[in-house]
């Protein structure tokens, strides 16, 4: 395995990156997160559009850095984050479908575990299995938070998906997966992460927003989706530099 001196995605300067880490998706959300709710916040990376920032929350030293969307570009990420910038948590905050009648848009999800078909972890080291888990302290930390903070949340199953879900027939996937999972929402980073928290030993968890559901005709539009999920970047936050 080629594994040089310095990272080959993340243009960062050593020691200019937090061991707290926020991952939303889209970059122009780490911007947002950035100038909205960290103090002195300084764009420490941008390699590809793919911005990051270090600031200050509550006197902790924590940094936002997007993902890019899907498996790929998340494992690319998390993996140099946490070897080339001795990352130690990492939560990634993004959006989600809903898959459940249970969860109402816009409301929050903590990924209790996260399935996927994909080959993601057998081809980065011959993982065979197709769930993923989240770091238990962590998410113990962010359920209790929520609670402070008098945020609803749903605990439960995600399905981590190659394919944009709106876009397949959905059912279709969900009728061939395990019955015993309690599936409530469809993303597609979660069990990427989760995986390569672990082969670091290090932490991570997954909150999601609820965007979009099948048993709903509310949709957030793309704005919203960037700028007005405040309850969850709080959330995160507030748990992260616990």
């Amino acid at each position: 395995m080629f594994v040089g001196e310095d990272p080959i995605h993340i243009n960062a300067e050593k020691g200019s990156i937090a061991e707290l880490v926020l991952m939303p998706g889209d970059p122009l959300r780490a911007k947002y997160i950035a100038e909205n709710f960290l103090t002195d916040a300084k764009e420490v990376c941008n390699l590809r559009n793919m911005l990051g920032y270090t600031g200050i929350y509550k006197g902790v030293k924590v940094s936002v850095i997007g993902s890019g969307m899907g498996m790929p570009s998340m494992g690319i990420y998390s993996w140099e984050l946490y070897h080339y910038f001795n990352v130690k948590k990492i939560i990634r905050i993004g959006t989600c479908g809903v898959v459940s009648p249970e969860v109402n848009v816009p409301e929050l999800i903590l990924a209790e575990k996260a399935y996927s078909e994909s080959n993601f972890a057998w081809t980065f080291d011959n993982y065979e299995g197709h769930i993923t888990y989240p770091s238990k302290e962590l998410n113990d930390i962010i359920y209790a938070k929520s609670k402070e903070l008098g945020l609803k949340i749903h605990v439960g199953d995600v399905t981590t998906m190659d394919v944009f879900g709106p876009y397949i027939d959905y059912d279709r996937v969900l009728d061939r997966m395990p019955k015993d999972l309690k599936v409530i929402g469809e993303e597609m980073e979660a069990y990427g992460l989760f995986h390569i928290a672990k082969h670091f030993n290090r932490e991570a968890s997954c909150i999601l927003t609820a965007v979009d559901s099948k048993f709903s005709d509310v949709v957030l539009s793309g704005e919203e989706r960037q700028s007005s999920l405040n309850d969850m970047i709080t959330l995160a936050l507030e748990s992260i530099i616990q």
